[in-house]
């Protein structure tokens, strides 16, 4: 019997997708599948309370649970509503992979993209801290864009340490706030925002993070740009030649022509390992076990 793993999405249903993995050194089969919602936090817990005890474990796409700053954690309201409909079946939304795999993927992508000195804009740094570290540290000029497409303000933010601070003031009131103030969630994920945000798209070599936040702002012209993300479609893909992406890398890997979110990677593990919570060190063995690497795809 195959282990079922499934995302319950707030995002678009448009993006829902089934893929079955064998694991043959492991003698394991998995399920891995994405629903989505609409933007609906009605039926994303209505779904959840229905295959609780069902399945072996929830992906929880779309939104985040929680976001880290330095050490500290800080919990979404919404996303907590969602969670706590899981009384069996552990749920998760990636925070643990971001901390260890995207972290891992940028010291292994330095020979290909050479990091030192490369302009990169993270649109979004607060949700995937952990990638917005590892970039600091591999002397990465890192432009974080909370504040411009979080918040709509025109502050770019050149220093981590800012962003540590800024995280530690506004972290606790910006999780109680409704989730789709701050994210595209539903059809919002499929349509573009083309203002005075796009020049630091035009001043980055790489765009790096989470991929709605990307395709949400990024102007026409992308020629020669490398993207680093995750949680794309054959669709998506298309996207980005059109405005001549030069190189996707994900760090997830590819399945049956996309590549699933962090969320779903976790809660796979999870599965695997048949145990939850999992520390740091844990996620590591099993990424290695499994041989998860950056995907590079010359568009």
């Amino acid at each position: 019997m195959p282990k079922h793993v499934v995302s319950v999405s707030i995002g678009s249903s448009k993006r829902n997708s089934k893929a079955e993995v064998n694991i043959e050194d492991l003698g394991e089969t998995f399920v891995l599948e994405r629903i989505g919602t609409d933007g609906s936090w009605e039926k994303a817990v209505e779904l959840v309370k229905e295959l609780d005890g069902k399945v072996d474990a929830f992906g929880l796409g779309g939104a985040d649970l929680y976001v880290w700053a330095g050490s500290r954690r800080y919990t979404f309201r919404d996303s907590l509503r969602m969670a706590r409909a899981a009384l069996k079946t552990p749920m998760l939304d990636g925070s643990g992979l971001k901390h260890t795999l995207e972290r891992k993927a940028v010291r292994e992508l330095d020979p290909i993209v050479s990091w030192k000195g490369k302009k990169v804009l993270v649109p979004s740094a607060v949700d995937r801290f952990g990638l917005a570290e590892a970039l600091d540290q591999a002397g990465a000029k890192v432009l974080y864009g909370d504040l411009v497409f979080g918040l709509g303000l025109p502050i770019p933010l050149y220093s981590l340490r800012s962003l540590r601070t800024l995280a530690y003031i506004l972290l606790p009131i910006v999780t109680l706030l409704p989730f789709k103030w701050l994210y595209p969630t539903g059809e919002k994920q499929e349509k573009q925002v083309l203002d005075w945000r796009q020049r630091y798209f035009h001043w980055a070599d790489v765009v790096a993070g989470d991929w709605h936040y990307m395709r949400r702002f990024m102007p026409q012209d992308m020629k020669g740009k490398i993207v680093l993300t995750n949680t794309t479609t054959p669709e998506d893909l298309e996207f980005m030649r059109t405005r001549g992406i030069k190189t996707l890398i994900t760090t997830t890997p590819r399945l049956d022509g996309r590549s699933f979110g962090t969320n779903v990677m976790e809660a796979f593990i999870v599965a695997l390992a048949g145990k939850h919570p999992l520390s740091e060190s844990e996620y590591v063995h099993y990424i290695d076990k499994l041989g998860l690497r950056p995907q590079v795809t010359k568009l």
